[in-house]
């Protein structure tokens, strides 16, 4: 039994199961073949805008993991108040820097703002909230020192497939709301500085009507946006690649990458809108391949 190329019978004699084993390598090369991919697709359709790949925190939190995945010039996306926390630690020890983005997603309970408030303070560059209720904006003014600017980002409440299990979950600003929103509490706040728009499709990045229809819509909120708000440059695609969970898994990776940037490039052209910088922020597919779990059968 060989895994990466490793004899897993000399690890189990050793260490008996169930065991669990991660293969560091794998995540360097998972995030490179990412950053490859856009890079390329980008190249390809003389897109304009930059590529940031942000690792979703949640997926695995093994302080080995983290550092594997930070050697590759890679940003982080937290979703809870101590993600933040480890933040601050990878900081200490000189992994990440003050200009690294981090990108706060989820639905924020007060310690959640609090440490949010506290990196903003502490003089972090690129922390962006993103807002996952219109409510949101007010705890930040409140608890932020009036002469602080900070940046923030709006998650659209994409329609999920009536079938997905959260179909009645809103997380996020509805589409119409955007444009209003940004109008009557951001614009004329020179303390806030809308920097992205995010939008996840929790069934993944497949190829479908459904979700293509969901990235058009995204897009074209991202261009009536940027006509009233100069300043936001970001477009946040989320996570959703998959990885291979049977063996009869196949995912042509290079066509829906070029295909989404190809998409995104034509629906800002026809709104005359400048390309937007893409973020992503993939957990599963950067450590799901890297690890495994091994058991005894008896």
């Amino acid at each position: 039994l060989y895994f990466h190329d490793i004899n897993l019978m000399d690890i189990l004699k050793q260490y008996g199961t169930p065991l669990k084993i991660s293969y560091l390598p794998k995540i360097s090369a998972q995030v490179q073949k990412a950053k490859k991919l856009f890079n390329v697709a980008m190249a390809k359709s003389d897109y304009q805008g930059d590529y940031y790949y942000s690792y979703c925190t949640q997926s695995s939190h093994f302080s080995f993991i983290l550092e594997e995945v930070l050697k590759n010039d890679v940003h982080i996306e937290t979703s809870s108040a101590f993600d933040l926390n480890i933040v601050e630690a990878l900081y200490e020890n000189g992994k990440i820097d003050k200009k690294t983005y981090i990108i706060c997603n989820g639905f924020k309970r007060p310690q959640y703002i609090e440490n949010i408030i506290k990196l903003i303070n502490d003089g972090f560059e690129n922390i962006i909230p993103v807002l996952d209720s219109m409510q949101e904006l007010d705890d930040y003014l409140k608890g932020l020192n009036t002469n602080k600017k900070f940046k923030i980002g709006m998650r659209i409440a994409s329609e999920e497939e009536p079938k997905f299990e959260f179909y009645t979950s809103r997380l996020g600003i509805r589409y119409n709301d955007i444009v209003p929103f940004y109008l009557e509490k951001v614009k004329n706040n020179p303390q806030i500085e809308m920097k992205m728009l995010h939008f996840f499709i929790n069934t993944g990045i497949k190829d479908t009507a459904y979700y293509w229809n969901e990235l058009a819509k995204s897009v074209n909120v991202y261009c009536e946006l940027k006509k009233v708000c100069p300043e936001v440059n970001s477009l946040n695609i989320g996570g959703g690649f998959p990885i291979k969970n049977s063996l009869a898994f196949d995912y042509d990776f290079e066509y829906m990458t070029e295909e989404i940037i190809s998409q995104i490039k034509n629906i800002c052209s026809q709104n005359n809108t400048t390309d937007p910088d893409i973020f992503t922020e993939f957990g599963s597919y950067t450590v799901g391949e890297s690890g495994a779990v091994l058991y005894s059968v008896i």
